[in-house]
């Protein structure tokens, strides 16, 4: 939710910040066809002469041209056809039908012949030929080939506004906000008008060793538009923009773009997915370069459409690449994508990347309406391959940042480039600037903070989460909730936390309160942690309840399914260390002292059939987490952790002390689970989760493992939905939970049903695990009674020989937000209260 917030609130700033093109521009559109024929023509190149201003006639030859500046002339180009150049008139809007004349020296004699058309096959068809070559000499062409590499890059990353109208642009509310209408620029992508407002930039030096695998950058200079932090979160939206914006790999299998992963048109299979055919062959230089055009077998499926060059010699090359998406793919917001790819011969008699952009167009609409655009430019130089690189160059962190990296002058940077930048780009820096010392912008980010990240920013203390203001629930009915956060501004070593909260109906007060020292005068949020922690909370809460990113008083939790009775009065005391390594390896200490009383229809009974009002048990505690290459979505005051490929470790070990500070309990408890996401090219991705707990000692059921259940109307990915609170408990167990999206593989093959976009979603989730006799209170004495119904029927059990097994299938993606589910519960149906089936929903924002 947090990075769902700083994404909206960026998209709210560039509503905002939208204006009209200048009276300058030269717009230019009309229909290119065949002079003979009088047949439209698509793909015909449309150019500002001497610029690099240009576009593609759609399948229908029309075409739409903008340029900010007056310009005289335009051309057109096209395979087969003799160019044409055009006078335009400079500073205005016109249209230009052409016509253009074949050219009978630029082609070979064409054979027509009637009859059926021809089916695509790969069979016998020299362009998959051609491409399985391309294939098969990957590995001598990628990077990886070469025993050591070096190379100096520079990035470029600008995000703009598109689709800006004069009516938008006049309104009152933008009358301070006159001074950014003064730049505009045009894209290659449907001829829009564009506002440049943020941009970022970087200079790093790479080095990279085949055998033993290691890679490292040194940052030397970086740069962007710093917006106030108290409204957008600079560090979030940076990693966040990285995230959607990642290097382009021809050469692997799959192509992440968008926080999608696309099969690589040379992929190891995508002659399967793709069709391939030759356009062209350039024959002025050596070797021959081969045109390969290629588009999806089916439009809707996560591919790409466009064109490779590849050399026409024994290593089959890519010497460059211009592709995007077809219109109809399953691809939320995003209007258009294009990605191109330049490559360079270097000295040893290969190519390599010396250019890439990747640009993205993002509306609601899609054509109309308000939106932005988003581009990363890429340039690498000073390439050298074989060399050697001492082993100092590889020591220390993976990445390094130089001290003074974001403090490099004008005078560095005008330097330093090794691309061109435009006095439009630049004045992003200053217009940002300008524009938060508006009294009118801050009034306005105020009210949009609080709006869409639930905090109400004061400084140094924000307010909130304000979604937790009101809840309520069958033992505490109404209940009054109101607290905030320290921020970084307040200090950069202490954070304080607090909240205090009142039940109507119980009488009762709750109230929490943490203070946290950072040991290496880092936010606490950030990236590696190093910090002590002391907290204590009194509250309630549902034994059996484990929420993900949300309070558990959060309002729209309040609404739950069946008999929702149970709750517990805790009262917390813990203490805890945190450590993380740059390596990603951490670990916690901690302590925890932990009272708990029963309420509601939950008791506590003794084998003798009394009450206790109250279990205090005292507890130390070691994790151990692994989280190799793993990233963040890094905030201010939170981060999320960005699910990849990667797998997650942890082990946990807590121990209870019986006689320290009123601990009734000995106990040792071990917990594992390892967490992967397992990407399968077209047929989605699958969240893997494996985990595994045991209980040594005699202890009674509250100290048992209760399983994660859930009685809400919301879907939840890590807990059973079918599943009662404290519906069973055990003290060994293995569970394995498998989310799998299928991001579109099967609707977008149904014809009316892939015009919707849906995604197909299935799980299956499976608990094994039990009570050995020690701790089931029906052999043993001395322990608590299970709990039951009022009307005495059984309401907590110990796992049978058979694991609880719940599966479910949905649809994902209506109306691009929403998931929802029919679950199945396969098993334990004769338990009380219990549904077999059920219908649930999450809100899910993704592209």
């Amino acid at each position: 939710m947090k990075t769902i917030y700083s994404f909206l609130l960026f998209v709210t700033l560039c509503f905002i910040l939208q204006v009209n093109a200048l009276a300058q521009r030269t717009v230019v559109s009309g229909r290119v066809r065949d002079a003979v024929t009088k047949e439209t023509l698509p793909n015909v190149s449309v150019f500002f002469k001497d610029t690099q201003i240009g576009t593609q006639t759609d399948v229908n030859g029309k075409y739409l041209l903008v340029s900010p500046n007056p310009q005289n002339e335009i051309s057109f180009n096209y395979v087969g056809y003799r160019s044409v150049l055009k006078n335009t008139v400079p500073s205005a809007t016109q249209e230009l039908d052409i016509a253009l004349v074949p050219d009978s020296r630029a082609l070979d004699e064409v054979v027509i012949v009637g009859g059926k058309k021809v089916r695509y096959r790969n069979k016998d068809n020299p362009a998959v030929e051609l491409i399985r070559q391309v294939i098969a000499h990957k590995d001598e062409n990628r990077m990886k080939s070469y025993n050591t590499v070096s190379f100096r890059q520079y990035e470029k990353m600008l995000f703009s506004l598109s689709n800006v109208s004069d009516k938008f642009k006049n309104k009152r509310m933008f009358k301070n906000y006159q001074f950014l209408f003064q730049e505009q620029d045009s894209t290659l992508i449907g001829g829009k008008n564009l506002l440049p407002i943020y941009i970022q930039e970087q200079l790093a030096d790479h080095y990279l060793s085949k055998n033993p695998e290691k890679n490292k950058t040194i940052i030397i200079g970086e740069k962007q538009v710093q917006f106030d932090s108290r409204y957008i979160d600079n560090k979030g939206m940076k990693t966040y923009f990285d995230r959607m914006y990642q290097d382009i790999d021809i050469y692997k299998n799959n192509i992440s773009v968008i926080s999608n992963e696309f099969l690589s048109p040379i992929a190891d299979g995508a002659p399967a997915f793709y069709k391939f055919f030759i356009t062209d062959t350039i024959k002025t230089q050596k070797p021959e370069i081969i045109e390969l055009s290629f588009t999806p077998r089916n439009t809707n499926d996560m591919l790409f459409e466009g064109k490779i060059y590849v050399t026409n010699d024994s290593h089959y090359a890519v010497t460059g690449a211009s592709f995007g998406v077809n219109k109809n793919i399953n691809l939320n917001f995003v209007r258009a994508l294009k990605i191109d790819l330049n490559f360079e011969p270097n000295d040893k008699g290969k190519y390599s990347l010396s250019k890439s952009n990747l640009l993205a167009d993002f509306g609601i609409g899609k054509t109309k309406g308000i939106g932005f655009t988003g581009e990363r430019n890429v340039t690498f130089k000073d390439y050298q391959f074989d060399t050697v690189l001492p082993d100092t160059v590889f020591q220390g962190k993976s990445t390094v940042v130089l001290a003074d990296a974001a403090k490099k002058d004008d005078k560095f940077w005008e330097k330093n480039r090794l691309d061109t930048i435009s006095s439009n780009q630049l004045k992003i820096y200053s217009n940002i600037d300008t524009l938060q010392n508006l009294p009118s912008f801050k009034r306005t980010m105020k009210i949009v903070t609080l709006l869409f990240a639930g905090y109400q920013n004061l400084g140094p203390y924000e307010i909130g989460p304000v979604n937790t203001f009101y809840s309520f629930n069958n033992v505490e009915g109404l209940r009054l909730r109101f607290g905030g956060r320290t921020t970084p501004e307040l200090s950069k070593r202490y954070y304080f936390e607090n909240y205090v909260a009142y039940g109507i109906k119980d009488e009762k007060w709750k109230f929490f309160l943490s203070g946290t020292y950072s040991l290496n005068n880092k936010s606490i949020y950030e990236f590696p942690q190093n910090y002590i922690r002391a907290s204590f909370q009194r509250d309630t809460k549902i034994p059996g309840q484990e929420l993900q990113f949300v309070q558990e008083d959060n309002f729209l939790l309040s609404f739950k399914r069946g008999v929702n009775d149970m709750l517990l009065y805790n009262d917390f005391y813990r203490l805890d260390y945190v450590k993380e390594f740059e390596n990603h390896f951490s670990y916690n200490l901690g302590f925890k002292k932990w009272s708990q009383t029963p309420a509601g229809g939950l008791n506590y009974l003794n084998e003798n059939n009394q009450l206790v009002n109250r279990l205090t048990t005292s507890e130390v505690s070691v994790q151990f987490r692994y989280a190799p290459n793993e990233k963040f979505y890094q905030g201010k005051i939170y981060r999320v952790p960005i699910a990849d490929r990667y797998p997650v470790f942890n082990l946990r070990y807590t121990a209870g002390l019986k006689g320290v500070l009123g601990g009734e309990y000995n106990y040792h408890n071990v917990l594992g689970s390892i967490d992967k996401r397992f990407y399968l090219s077209q047929l989605g991705y699958s969240d893997v989760t494996v985990e595994g707990s045991y209980i040594a000692g005699k202890v009674p059921f509250p100290l048992l493992d209760i399983h994660r259940a859930n009685q809400t109307y919301a879907y939840q990915l890590n807990s059973y939905n079918l599943m009662n609170f404290l519906e069973f408990v055990s003290d060994h167990y293995v569970s394995i939970n498998i989310d799998h999206n299928f991001n579109g593989f099967f609707f977008n093959k149904v014809p009316l049903i892939k015009k919707l976009k849906l995604r197909e979603v299935v799980s299956f989730k499976a608990l094994y695990g039990g009570l050995r006799n020690e701790n089931n209170p029906n052999l043993q004495s001395g322990l608590y009674q299970l709990p039951v119904y009022e009307n005495g029927a059984q309401r907590t059990y110990a796992l049978g020989n058979e694991p609880y097994m719940e599966g479910s299938i949905g649809v994902g993606n209506i109306f691009k937000l929403l998931r929802v589910d029919l679950v199945k519960r396969f098993n334990y149906l004769n338990h009380p209260e219990v549904s077999e089936w059920g219908i649930r929903a999450r809100v899910k924002f993704d592209f």
